[in-house]
């Protein structure tokens, strides 16, 4: 097979390919949210896979569920309601609003909404109605009083603002609960210098003359955001929903829309992750190790009728004597997907947050491609020469294949006349054609799909990397050059574009079309065109990557065309008694 039939195989699998992603987001209709208030547990309901009370002391109770969550914090007031009893909280990284049982406000200092000068930073949690997004996390017990998200925290100082001090390493921020029976709960925010993980601590005092029994509860629950659809939009590409991790049940995920579509969910699990995942940024519930909690997906109509999604882990338990005191924590990570960071918290699986697709083996080349590109990025010190230094290692890896391809192009092209013969003389019999043609191959050792091969290969790893460049928040508004100063967005003067298509047209020119029909031809003609019309708008990084793949791809096969080249073979050449059955 020649290199054009190859270059035409490659364009309709990305082609069919990206169709097919932005027809099962056309296909895959919006859920109504028909009754759903009825499934979300109020204050006296049971908790569905709870651990059921045993009978030996110090057992827990099943608790009963975490508040209804349309009773929210803020949305039902106006703006100016929603932000009283809110303590302002500042470090290098996050300025963020707290109240006891409520992460209600987070800006993401470091990451600016746009490349402008004086942008405002990326708000991930947000109290505005229309907006809204939040952690929340409070205590349940059935037979006992304790502090719910809404309400119970409190300031434990006056103190309404605070700030991680120059020189200092972490930031405390506590709150305390009283109960009416002798029992209380301290609550500490610890903030750590340089960390989007928040240490969340609640330690259960209790100076009752009885056992206290309860069940922590934590949640993320928000209105998603709205996302142009489309293939020129590549954030409409990105996963947003709702993930969770178990050691067990591994990594899994549910889009907004399926949250009711897909049947309940309530999973018990001994330590993993919950999550909520949008386009580079996402925030997460991360119990110790050892914790068992029980996993559910909850939605309900928020202000104006528009749903409101939830993720909800319910555990550990706990059971207090008199005089005694317990202690749990977990951390919440709200901020951007940086792979190091993520992977520095020790947590198993927690880097499957940055989600390079549903496909395991994209996500298993995107995290591939992405140490490559972040070692590259170590040396050169720029994602745009790291990209271009990763289609060298992948030429390179290829080279074997793709010297392959050529051989194998030129053997093609030295018996193309013969080929031309058998076509002349079966005429109309394709059956005799394809089987004198196939005796010719086997004779002379021809492989007809090994040009095929390399171009295969490089599909996935095409695609994988469109993942790693839509994910990757490193990538956000890197520059590379002159131009493209985010890489991560299209061309602004579709310059890479057109030198694609300048060099897809080089590279078919190079590639005689022997044996085609004019239709054929004038098909292959229009490629370069219609092809690096559809990269128009992809990100530049992945442009870049194309660009420099042809272009290697080029030179390479110039200098192997030239090596491998033979002159045509003759009738009366070997094989010819092939040609004359």
């Amino acid at each position: 097979m020649n290199q054009t039939r190859t270059f035409l195989i490659f364009a309709w699998l990305m082609v069919a390919t990206l169709l097919w992603m932005e027809w099962g987001k056309e296909q895959r209709a919006p859920v109504p949210v028909a009754d759903t208030a009825a499934a979300i547990a109020g204050p006296d309901a049971s908790i569905p896979g709870a651990p059921a009370s045993a009978a030996v002391p110090g057992a827990v109770p099943v608790a009963p569920a975490a508040p209804a969550v349309g009773a929210i914090p803020g949305m039902g007031a106006t703006p100016a309601a929603a932000v009283d009893g809110l303590l302002q909280v500042r470090t290098d990284v996050l300025d963020l609003a707290l109240r006891g049982g409520v992460v209600a406000r987070v800006d993401l200092l470091r990451f600016p909404q746009t490349r402008d000068d004086g942008s405002a930073p990326v708000r991930l949690f947000d109290d505005a109605p229309a907006r809204f997004f939040a952690a929340q996390s409070g205590w349940v017990s059935q037979g006992n009083a304790a502090p719910t998200h809404e309400a119970g925290f409190q300031p434990e100082s006056a103190q309404q603002q605070y700030q991680l001090a120059a020189g200092s390493d972490t930031l405390e921020v506590p709150f305390v609960w009283h109960g009416p029976d002798g029992v209380s709960i301290r609550r500490v925010y610890v903030f750590t210098r340089g960390s989007y993980a928040i240490d969340v601590r609640d330690t259960v005092y209790n100076k009752s003359d009885a056992l206290w029994q309860g069940h922590v509860y934590r949640q993320l629950i928000r209105l998603p955001l709205a996302v142009k659809s489309g293939w020129t939009n590549p954030e409409s590409f990105s996963f947003n929903g709702a993930t969770w991790f178990s050691a067990v049940d591994g990594y899994s995920r549910r889009k907004y829309d399926d949250f009711v579509g897909d049947g309940p969910l309530n999973q018990v699990q001994t330590g993993g992750w919950l999550a909520m995942l949008q386009h580079h940024f996402f925030s997460a519930w991360i119990p110790q190790p050892t914790d068992e909690v029980t996993v559910s997906l909850q939605s309900t109509p928020g202000a104006g009728g528009a749903p409101l999604y939830l993720v909800r882990e319910v555990g550990p338990g706990v059971s207090v004597a008199p005089d005694g005191q317990a202690s749990t924590s977990a951390r919440l990570w709200v901020g951007p997907k940086l792979v190091g960071q993520i992977k520095a918290q020790g947590v198993p699986g927690l880097d499957r947050a940055v989600d390079y697709s549903r496909f395991s083996i994209f996500a298993f080349l995107g995290e591939g491609l992405f140490w490559i590109l972040n070692k590259l990025h170590g040396l050169f010190q720029n994602w745009g020469w790291s990209i271009i230094g990763l289609v060298m290692l992948v030429k390179l890896v290829l080279f074997p294949l793709s010297k392959a391809q050529y051989q194998s192009m030129a053997k093609m092209r030295k018996f193309q006349p013969r080929i031309a013969q058998l076509k002349e003389r079966y005429g109309d019999d394709k059956q005799k054609f394809q089987v004198a043609m196939m005796e010719l191959y086997k004779k002379e050792k021809i492989n007809p799909v090994g040009g095929c091969l390399p171009v295969l290969l490089q599909m996935p790893i095409f695609l994988a990397l469109y993942w790693v460049l839509l994910e990757s928040v490193e990538l956000r508004h890197a520059p590379w050059m002159l131009w493209i100063q985010d890489l991560t967005a299209r061309d602004p003067y579709f310059i890479l574009p057109v030198v694609n298509i300048a060099v897809m047209w080089a590279t078919q020119k190079l590639t005689p079309m022997v044996g085609m029909d004019p239709m054929q031809q004038k098909m292959m003609q229009l490629m370069p065109l219609v092809f690096g019309v559809f990269m128009v708008f992809f990100p530049a990084g992945l442009v870049l990557y194309w660009v420099t793949n042809g272009s290697l791809g080029l030179l390479q096969q110039w200098w192997l065309i030239r090596r491998y080249a033979d002159k045509p073979a003759k009738p009366g050449d070997t094989g010819t008694a092939v040609a004359k059955k």
